[in-house]
């Protein structure tokens, strides 16, 4: 089994110690520790959300810089569905992806054109007699990583069918060798241009046994610039830019839109990272309602709001919505028979998840161990002002009652405590 590869770091020469981020990380993971903000590499879940709040660009993501990346080679872009919604006044598709081919990129491949695929595998699984209710999207990583962190009962009804960006990669693999047999495997190179954090860390942490298809991760951002100045929207694009996605693959981008590609009413969609958490609250009580399907994005309104996209999220939608209405795209042009016979309602482990989604607290797989440590923290926890003031460099008392306990903190660390004694 791989480390996870965290995508989310701090500059210390730029951290203030000024505990915005202390205070936003929806899942505790920063410290200030010497006035320097520190992650917590156990339990950071790379939403982004610090690199959103943090006022002084100590946060920031790593990945693939397009500058780096080996046009010689066979480069395959795969564009999230989010990216058509950074540019204004665009009536196709089909102009981001000539701007992609005219930028050195071999080949586009969609990955809203992976994303009905995936809709339609859904689907499937859902079907078997088996499958835990409600089942839960796998298609968000940062979400993936917060049960597999948290939330022990809710790891069996995530959806184990390989993600639209992950399915794209395989499917522009297997579509270039077809094409260009000429080709060396080795020079065929798929490059994610992912709007978050969360999917970076994702393709960088391959699992023992987990077969690659998605090679590079640039940024939206990284991209944006170069595309602009590329594309021509007075121009007719090439017949190898016409779009093979549709409205439905398009809608993936937003919250609800995986959601509603099932043709199911009984489904519960969230976006951003907070109301996410409480969501999974409520499922893991068991006080949610009769529904069939979970979507939850962590960021809001979905993957257009994510932190490497360089529009705002809000807007993106209005121009996903714009383009679905005036792009000339049909529902759904792409379904599973495309890709293999599913007729018996099977579905080929090449389609499926290769590392289980296990719960992994803190990390660790000694679950005893954890639970030990909680149990001291707990009553640690009772003893102190539970003023969850920060100024002890964790975000509550009950996160400085766990740090004492796992030795990070000094119970002599509460400033407030020490003056009330």
């Amino acid at each position: 089994m791989a480390k996870y590869t965290h995508s989310v770091s701090i500059d210390p020469e730029k951290c203030t110690g000024c505990t915005t981020c202390l205070r936003r990380c929806p899942v505790e993971a920063i410290r200030i520790r010497d006035n320097k903000a520190v992650i917590n590499p156990n339990s950071c879940i790379d939403c982004g959300e610090c690199i959103r709040v943090c006022k002084h660009s100590a946060k920031h993501a790593s990945y693939d810089q397009l500058s780096d990346l080996d046009f010689t080679k066979y480069l395959i872009a795969l564009p999230a569905p989010s990216l058509f919604g950074q540019f204004n006044h665009m009536n196709e598709a089909d102009h981001v992806i000539q701007g992609l081919l005219d930028m050195g990129f071999k080949d586009v491949y969609e990955v809203a054109k992976a994303a009905e695929y995936v809709t339609d595998l859904t689907r499937l699984y859902m079907n078997r007699p088996d499958v835990v209710l409600p089942a839960i999207s796998s298609a968000c990583p940062a979400v993936v990583r917060l049960i597999k962190l948290r939330y022990p009962t809710l790891c069996d009804q995530l959806v184990p069918v390989l993600t639209p960006y992950e399915l794209a990669g395989k499917l522009a693999k297997e579509r270039a060798a077809k094409e260009h047999p000429e080709l060396d495997p080795d020079d065929i190179k798929t490059v994610f241009i992912s709007p978050c954090p969360a999917k970076v860390s994702w393709a960088k942490s391959v699992m023992e046994g987990q077969k690659v298809y998605v090679d590079l991760v640039t940024s939206m951002n990284d991209v944006y610039m170069e595309l602009l100045s590329k594309m021509k929207p007075e121009a007719e694009p090439s017949p190898e830019a016409a779009s093979e996605a549709g409205v439905v693959g398009i809608g993936w981008a937003m919250t609800s839109g995986e959601a509603a590609s099932l043709m199911n009413d009984e489904y519960l969609s969230a976006d951003g990272i907070d109301n996410v958490i409480k969501v999974l609250d409520d499922l893991e009580s068991g006080i949610v309602g009769q529904i069939k399907f979970v979507e939850l994005n962590a960021c809001s309104p979905g993957c257009v709001g994510g932190v490497l996209a360089p529009t705002n999220g809000y807007v993106a939608r209005v121009r996903l919505h714009n383009l679905r209405k005036t792009g000339g795209m049909v529902v759904k042009p792409n379904d599973v028979s495309d890709i293999g016979d599913f007729s018996s309602g099977d579905i080929p482990d090449e389609y499926t998840e290769a590392e289980a989604f296990t719960y992994m607290p803190d990390g660790s797989p000694n679950m005893l161990s954890m639970m030990l440590a909680m149990k001291k923290a707990e009553a640690l926890a009772e003893k102190l002002p539970k003023k969850d003031c920060g100024a002890c460099g964790s975000p509550t008392c009950r996160a400085f009652a766990l740090d004492v306990v796992h030795g990070e903190a000094k119970l002599e660390d509460c400033k407030i405590r020490t003056e009330m004694e």
